[in-house]
């Protein structure tokens, strides 16, 4: 099982930027879908961008256009480029590791980020 650690969370005006990033503690580069994942007071959890081992992204429709992720599999990171924060994205944000191969899924501790003004 992967260790993911998130950071870079934090309180944010409208409009502003946010970049999370989350470290894996073994190799990542072959097996693992990579995600990030989001969570508000009373509402489920549920996928904001994910990327494949060979850089295939997919992105929520409510963040399409605001959010990029990328990975970096030299180093084992992943993070989530956020611009254009809006009251709503605020929530704990969550790294995933989902191995392809033994179909683990792997969490973070999660990041809170706060978009308020």
């Amino acid at each position: 099982q992967v260790q993911l650690v998130e950071s870079g969370g934090g309180l944010v005006q409208p409009g502003g930027s946010l970049r999370l990033s989350c470290a894996a503690s073994g190799s990542i580069f072959s097996n693992h879908v990579m995600g990030w994942y989001r969570q508000a007071p009373g509402k489920e959890r549920g996928l904001v961008a994910s990327i494949t081992p060979l850089g295939t992204t997919t992105v929520a429709d409510s963040v399409k256009g605001r959010f990029t992720i990328s990975r970096y599999n030299a180093d084992n990171t992943v993070h989530l480029h956020m611009n254009n924060l809006k009251p709503e994205d605020t929530a704990l944000y969550y790294c995933n590791a989902y191995n392809l191969i033994s179909r683990i899924n792997s969490w973070g501790q999660g990041t809170q980020v706060t978009v308020s003004s």
